[in-house]
């Protein structure tokens, strides 16, 4: 079975985006630096997995989330190059977060990661209005 094409769907993404960027804003204030990271990055992969809900595609590994959302929408320049960076960093750290014993997160860039977060969220609505021409 192929997946559908789902408005719905990208926007329940979004409202789980926007609860695990709450989650990572919550960890950051509490000084949980790795737990921040975690949620803001899940943030940032909910926000292009709401993108892929309208097409005909997904994907289960991180990397191919972020290798197509790169080349369709990032160097098509339907999203900036700078955000496509942004991903690759972000998605760097929370890797180093979750399974690196020896990793010790900043909290500079955890507020970078969260940044992201929110650029990215912003970028993603607008995307979604535009297309359902709001």
């Amino acid at each position: 079975m192929s997946p559908k094409i789902s408005k719905e769907l990208a926007m329940h993404r979004l409202e789980q985006v926007k609860e695990n960027l709450e989650e990572a804003e919550l960890l950051y204030h509490k000084d949980k630096l790795k737990g921040a990271n975690n949620r803001a990055y899940y943030s940032i992969f909910h926000s292009i997995k709401a993108v892929l809900a309208l097409e005909p595609i997904d994907f289960k590994r991180h990397k191919d989330v972020q290798g197509y959302f790169n080349k369709n929408y990032v160097h098509t320049n339907l999203f900036p190059r700078s955000i496509g960076h942004k991903i690759v960093q972000a998605s760097s750290i929370r890797e180093d977060s979750d399974y690196d014993d020896e990793f010790v997160a900043n909290k500079e860039k955890t507020w970078e990661q969260i940044q992201t977060a929110e650029e990215l969220i912003g970028l993603v609505e607008e995307y979604i209005s535009n297309l359902r021409g709001e």
